[in-house]
């Protein structure tokens, strides 16, 4: 079965290598809109659906594609990538030395058929300096993560805890997507 992920980013790339997961990669052309009016929950899924909707018009009927996307909320103010290194540093600014929400929307299609679900974990950064937050922004790594930061990288040294799934925040939560996959007749185990 020939199964595409919908999106060009090299952490989900390797969270389904770890899995031994065999796919392809298939970009969405499609653009987020993290102004839209709606809770942050659905609001990821809406996009983990439309990339998975728009990549599956592409590709034969039988083929499975999974989308995604990953937003960060504080104060009920939804972060996704900044867009330039003021907006990583502002976004940083806000989250130092507090708790977050990191949501992943998760899509799967098959056939016409979609199904979603979401996952959320809580992530409490410890108090940082600007001159940290300014260091870290110089590296180039916030650029292209939702709330500026990468778990899996050198943002791990901003991050005091979590609760929930690590993958998530890293930006795919593969038990929700065995989830989903399942739904649609794929067991990954």
């Amino acid at each position: 079965m020939q199964i595409i992920l919908a999106s060009a980013s090299p952490r989900r790339q390797q969270l389904l290598e770890l899995i031994d997961l065999d796919f392809e990669i298939m970009v969405s052309e499609v653009e987020e809109d993290n102004t839209k009016d709606i809770p942050p929950e659905e609001l990821a899924m809406a996009h983990a659906i439309d990339k998975a909707i728009d990549v599956s018009k592409r590709v034969s009927g039988n083929a499975v594609v999974i989308g995604a996307d990953t937003i960060v909320v504080v104060d009920g103010k939804v972060f996704g990538k900044p867009k330039d290194c003021n907006e990583a540093v502002q976004m940083l600014t806000v989250l130092a030395g507090r708790d977050h929400i990191v949501i992943s929307g998760v899509a799967v299609a098959k056939g016409g058929k979609v199904v979603s679900g979401f996952s959320t974990t809580t992530v409490t950064f410890r108090p940082l300096s600007q001159i940290e937050i300014e260091r870290y922004v110089a590296t180039g790594e916030p650029m292209d993560k939702a709330g500026a930061y990468a778990i899996q990288g050198r943002g791990a040294l901003l991050v005091e805890s979590i609760t929930g799934c690590y993958n998530n925040v890293v930006g795919l939560p593969l038990v929700r997507l065995s989830e989903l996959l399942r739904q649609i007749g794929v067991d990954l185990l």
